[in-house]
This record gives structure tokens, C-alpha cells and sequence, in this order.
């Protein structure tokens, strides 16, 4: 309770899972996480499972409080999560980076890819593509947008009957938003005739991937552009009319990174559930029961790293976990690309 008169920090919202021993006195192991808690029971109940004398008090809270939570405990010499897991690949590779997080040699250690691994400290554990999402009785005669230069093509022709129809995320408030089209920049020379289309074609800004999701399901957009393929295809699983296009030219892959802070309380339980996030079992529950695609290179099948690697190889491109992540904090280039954004879609 005294972190919510500490300045700067929110109250998150704690869910407490006892051990399945009942020992009352069992460790506890404390997870900060971006992820919803409803989504994560499957991950924290086959840990459980596994270590039935652990009880885990999961923290779910947004990425920028877990970054200040973390910092601020630790400069203040207080002890603080034993495991943190973030969509924030930026602030979390800062974390590593600046001495917040602490080696880990796991099991998976040497075979896990070597893009998604910082020296042992921050690990990549999922593989979510940005992709294009339409409403497909809007395509009904009409051929999907399968590349950049496809969508302009479409917009350009088609701009007045879907003006205010086409959305994509507010990169100044969205920070996957951020990164995908920081990604965007490094890696297509002409993206902001893909930002002026849009501009043209009058697109919608959210913040929320559900936001986006929810009106192309039921028909009020036609398209979206760079949605997080993770909560793409759960909409798609429950929304007959949600359609998911892998961008043909390159599809940008994030992840959501794991790492034991230098100031856990129990490093060692921490060290144990990464363990377990990078386990076949562990990457086995999140691609199946969490529906958000695994990186382990021993997990196949459908909603893996290996499987869309497979079917799509160089067209893929994750963003690697190291400290060049960390060019997307500095501010003032930060400040000179949101600028460009909003001039390009105010000129039009």
C-alpha cells in the first residue's frame, strides 16, 4: 500500500496465486507484467504445476511502470520484482543495459536465437508479427493489400469510398505504434508515401490494438495497418469477418521481453519461472492457450517462430534484442519522428 503515496508510482493491480502444496509459509515469487492477468493464468498455473511449492503475486501494470518501478526500488535500495516481462522491448533492454537486471544462464541459454538473446540477461520468449488486418466482406470483390506498395495502390484508387475507414496505431501514445514504424523507417525507403495515403484516405489513430480490432470486425473500418498479429488473430478467432494479411514485401516481428532484475528479492525463483517461460512446456502454453506465437526453436507447429519462419523466411523481420533498441528512447529523435508523422498526415 505505501507504493501508492510513493511518487510516481501507480498502485498495480496484484493478483495472489497460493502454492499448490499449501504450505503457508511457501516462497513467493513476484512477477511484474504487461501482460493482462486473465491471459497469463495458463502460463502462471503450468509453472505451479511444475513447482507446486511456489506461490506466485503476479503485478499487472502498464510497460512504463514497470521500467519506473523497477529503477526506483532499486536506486532506493528496496528489493523488487523477481521477474519482468514487457512489451516494451526499448525500456527493458535499457533495464539490462544500464544494470537493472542480472545474468541468467538457463537451460535453453546457448540454443535460443541469437537475436533474441542480450547476453544472457533479456530474452525475446514470443514472435508477434505486425500485419494488416481487413474486414473481408469489405474484399469481397476486391483483391486484399498484400505489400506497402499494394496498399498505396489500393488507397489511392479506392481513397474517397473508404475515406475514415483505414486505422493504424497513435505512435505518440502507442509504443508498439512507435516501434513498428520506427521499424518501418529502417526498413522501406518510400514509407511515408504509405503514411500520406493513408493521411489521404483519412485514417483513424489508437491507441489500443482493441480499439482498431473492434471496429473492423463489425465493419466501420476496412483496414488496418500494422496491428500486433498476437491480438490479430485472437479477434480472428472469435470474428468470422477478420482477415490477417503477413505483409508480403517484409513483416516486422516484436517481442515481449523476460529478464530477473539485479534487486529481486528471489532471483533464484525468478531465474526459475524465465526458465520455465523458455522451456518446450512453457512455449507449448503460450502459443496454444495464450495464442501469442513462441520463439522456442524446439516448439513446432502452428503459432511458432519455427512455423512462420518456415513458411516465410527473409520476409520476416524481428527486432533484435540489443542495445540499438535503445535509439528509439533518445528524445530528440524520438521528437523529429512524430514531428514528420503528424506533418505528413496534416498535409494531407
Amino acid at each position: 500500500m505505501l507504493l501508492a503515496f510513493w511518487p510516481g508510482f501507480a498502485l498495480a493491480d496484484q493478483v495472489f496465486f497460493p502454492a499448490k502444496s499449501g504450505k503457508a509459509e511457501a516462497p513467493v515469487l513476484t512477477v511484474y507484467s504487461s501482460l493482462d492477468e486473465p491471459l497469463a493464468q495458463p502460463m502462471i498455473r503450468g509453472f505451479q504445476e511444475a513447482n507446486p511449492d511456489v506461490a506466485v503475486r503476479y503485478e499487472d501494470m502498464l510497460t512504463g511502470e514497470i521500467y519506473d518501478r523497477i529503477v526506483g526500488e532499486t536506486d532506493a535500495g528496496k528489493k523488487t520484482a523477481d521477474f519482468a516481462f514487457s512489451s516494451a522491448m526499448d525500456l527493458q533492454v535499457k533495464l539490462s543495459n544500464d544494470g537493472y537486471a542480472q545474468v541468467s544462464n538457463l537451460p535453453m541459454s546457448a540454443a535460443w536465437p541469437k537475436w533474441a538473446n542480450w547476453r544472457n540477461t533479456a530474452y525475446a520468449l514470443t514472435f508477434e508479427p505486425a500485419v494488416f488486418v481487413y474486414h473481408k466482406p469489405s474484399f469481397a470483390h476486391e483483391p486484399v493489400p498484400s505489400s506497402r506498395a499494394e496498399l498505396v495502390d489500393y488507397l489511392k484508387r479506392k481513397g474517397n469510398a473508404v475515406y475514415g475507414r483505414i486505422s493504424t496505431y497513435d505512435i505518440e501514445r502507442s509504443g508498439v505504434g512507435f516501434l513498428f514504424m520506427a521499424r518501418d523507417q529502417e526498413q522501406f525507403g518510400d514509407i511515408w508515401s504509405v503514411i500520406g495515403a493513408m493521411g489521404a484516405a483519412g485514417v483513424k489513430l489508437y491507441s489500443t490494438s482493441s480499439a482498431i480490432l473492434e471496429r473492423i470486425a463489425d465493419g466501420r473500418f476496412v483496414l488496418g495497418y500494422n496491428i500486433l498479429g498476437s491480438y490479430a488473430a485472437d479477434w480472428a478467432s472469435r470474428h468470422p469477418d477478420v482477415g490477417i494479411v503477413l505483409p508480403k514485401d517484409y513483416t516486422v516481428v516484436m517481442s515481449r521481453i523476460g529478464l530477473v532484475p539485479q534487486a529481486a528479492a528471489e532471483p533464484e525463483l525468478g531465474r526459475r519461472y524465465l526458465a520455465f517461460f523458455m522451456s518446450k512446456e512453457g512455449q507449448t502454453i503460450m502459443a496454444r492457450e495464450l495464442q501469442i506465437p513462441a520463439v522456442s526453436p524446439e516448439v513446432a507447429g502452428e503459432n511458432t517462430a519455427n512455423t512462420l519462419q518456415e513458411l516465410l523466411g527473409p520476409q520476416l523481420r524481428p527486432v533484435p534484442v540489443s542495445p540499438g533498441l535503445m535509439v528509439y528512447l533518445d528524445q530528440v529523435k524520438r521528437a523529429r519522428l512524430i514531428a514528420h508523422w503528424n506533418e505528413v498526415l496534416r498535409a494531407q
